[in-house]
């Protein structure tokens, strides 16, 4: 057995790169913030073959100093915390002290800063995590960091970047998210020269004492209000920038204060619902993270209103006391742990559920206000019984289907003999089946009820089944199997359907076609922004192609193809059954819904839908005896 020993320096580093600078975008995540800690107001960032070349980012903030250069590049030295006491309640950005590190393990770095009080900069490089000497430098006060040829000296870890093209819309993706936590900051981004991204800060207002005592409370009431307002006005106008004016226009304000907590934000009406998750962002004190307890409460916030194959939109922000949020749980910080979840969860979900309740208008200066409208008047409503078309035209087309399945069954001529349990229809008579208890549980369809469920005879009573729930099971379940055993059969579309893309689902395509392979699916780009669907699986509609896409697209940009094909298989192949089963109100032939009824019976967990519903329920004939009160 090898004898245990300590690494060396630079593996330790390379190692702890593969967590915090997974990709060009982690690398620039860290820098962001990193400037944002120096109070910087503005902020540049340059990159080259999607950040992989160079990655350059420029912040006029504190800047740091000479002596102190050669200490910013070494493991775990920050400025940031200096107890336990401090990581508890973190309040900067970054405080792990590693990203510079591993940068400089595993890419060229180099560092040049300038604080206020120096009359020129100073620049250190670092090549294979080993930091030179500080140099003299030209440089305004602030900081750049320069990243050229990341993985340099790892190839292995190289050989897993993806193209230039999914590289860069990770960069962005990142770029949007910081430049939305900050609107006071300005930033701007280029990439092979280009401008991508040119937003000016919107400075907040600055607090200015009262004018006299003689204004009193409502004097104080009014300028803290003004600041509010000033605050709100800087977040639309980022928000708007980033998002666009029509997200601006269906939203609604959220904002809400409670035992030291508050939440703010907008938050999209149903109307501006999203095939996929790419218009959500979720802040903790400034941070953007993905959490499951927000993001339960958030979609149960959303889900009366909202189709369940469709997505919200919002920008929130949560503030609340450091102490009671625990953001060292991973080392990219992109995860946090709430001390008290159930209360968190309880805040947001309420906070946005009334939000979205109150009715939305827009004021002269174009923001979004929530509850300025009186909900309109309500006419008088007067119940009356709902019109119920039963689809049994083809009456006589079910009873044959019936008599070519039963032997006990059928349409006989007309006689004077008169028997209590037959039907006349044209001069024939039609004697209800004697059904066994031995077959077909689900029986035989008789009609479908306001196009959502099918009515159905067996040997016990009346059976009404959910048809989309109970459709939506077959679909999964043979999705299931046939991905098990690689087999997913595929149809190429006549015509392919084309939309419109974000640069992370073009770059999602292009990083990800073995697994959209074994999907099912044959997605092209086939524009810088627009993406075709040329072929997918057989068990899908062709009418739900874009959304279906979609979906899995955004499955496998969250959590990436390894991920999306084992732990969260069940949940990719559910969204992609509820594409695949028949929809509410498509009215079907008795032949089809007895064919939906012999599917069921063939399927397993047929009598709950993927998302746990019941599928259909029995009424016995007894029941149905008390409800008539029949023999009493």
């Amino acid at each position: 057995m090898p004898a245990i020993r300590l690494l060396p320096d630079l593996l330790i580093n390379q190692i702890a790169a593969g967590e915090v600078i997974e990709r060009p975008a982690a690398a620039l995540k860290e820098l962001l913030e990193n400037s944002l800690d120096a109070d910087a107001t503005d902020i540049a960032v340059q990159l080259e073959g999607g950040g992989v070349k160079l990655l350059r980012v420029r912040d006029n903030g504190k800047g740091i100093a000479r002596d102190e250069l050669p200490l910013a590049l070494m493991r775990h030295a920050t400025s940031k915390i200096a107890s336990l006491d401090d990581l508890q309640r973190v309040a900067s950005m970054g405080f792990r002290g590693e990203a510079l590190a591993s940068m400089a393990a595993v890419a060229h770095l180099s560092l040049t800063s300038r604080t206020v009080h120096d009359t020129h900069g100073w620049k250190v490089d670092a090549l294979n995590g080993i930091a030179g000497e500080p140099a003299p430098a030209s440089h305004a006060p602030g900081t750049t960091v320069e990243m050229r040829d990341l993985y340099f000296n790892t190839p292995a870890r190289r050989k897993f970047l993806k193209s230039e093209a999914t590289e860069f819309a990770w960069c962005e993706e990142v770029f949007k998210r910081i430049t939305l936590s900050r609107p006071d900051v300005a930033f701007s981004l280029q990439h092979n020269g280009k401008t991508v991204w040119q937003l000016p800060a919107s400075p907040l207002p600055i607090p200015s004492p009262q004018s006299s005592p003689a204004s009193g409370r409502g004097g104080e009431r009014e300028r803290q209000s003004s600041i509010l307002a000033g605050v709100k006005a800087a977040a639309l106008n980022r928000i708007s920038a980033i998002l666009g004016e029509e997200f601006g226009q269906a939203a609604v304000g959220v904002e809400r204060q409670a035992a030291g907590m508050s939440l703010q934000g907008l938050a999209a009406l149903p109307a501006y619902s999203r095939s996929s998750r790419d218009a959500q962002y979720f802040f903790v004190n400034g941070r953007f993270v993905r959490d499951k307890v927000a993001s339960h409460a958030l979609r149960q916030a959303y889900q009366d209103i909202l189709h369940h194959q469709r997505h919200p939109a919002f920008v929130l922000f949560l503030e609340m006391p450091h102490d009671l949020v625990d953001v060292n749980v991973h080392p990219a910080k992109s995860e946090v742990r709430f001390r008290e979840s159930q209360g968190i969860h309880q805040f947001i979900f309420h906070t946005l559920q009334q939000a979205l309740s109150i009715p939305a208008s827009v004021a002269e200066d174009g923001t979004v206000r929530a509850g300025l409208k009186p909900a309109p008047a309500q006419s008088p409503y007067f119940p009356k019984q709902q019109n119920m078309p039963l689809g049994a035209a083809q009456q006589q087309a079910a009873y044959r289907l019936w008599e070519a399945q039963t032997d006990n069954a059928g349409w006989v001529e007309h006689s004077d003999t008169h028997h209590p349990s037959t039907q006349e229809n044209d001069g024939y008579r039609y004697a209800p089946p004697i059904l066994q208890e031995s077959e077909h549980p689900l029986g035989y369809a008789l009609a479908q009820l306001s196009g959502v469920y099918i009515l159905a005879q067996n040997a016990h009573g009346l059976i009404v089944v959910d048809m989309h729930a109970a459709h939506e099971r077959i679909v999964y379940e043979k999705l299931k199997a046939s991905l098990d055993a690689e087999q997913i059969a595929t149809q190429t579309l006549l015509i392919p359907v084309s939309f419109y893309a974000g640069p992370l689902e073009v770059a999602t395509v292009e990083a990800e076609q073995n697994a959209l392979k074994k999907l099912g699916f044959d997605i092209a780009q086939i524009s810088p922004n627009t993406l075709a669907v040329r072929a997918m699986p057989v068990m899908l509609k062709q009418s739900e192609a874009e959304a279906a896409a979609r979906d899995v697209l955004d499955e496998l940009r969250e959590f990436g193809a390894s991920r999306a094909l084992t732990e969260r298989r069940d949940e990719l192949l559910a969204t992609l059954a509820c594409h695949g089963a028949v929809r509410a109100n498509r009215v079907l032939s008795i032949a089809e819904m007895n064919a939906l009824l012999r599917e069921m019976e063939q399927t397993e967990r047929s009598g709950q839908c993927n998302h746990g519903r019941p599928t259909w329920f029995q009424i016995s004939l007894d029941e149905l005896d008390k409800m008539f009160m029949r023999g009493k």
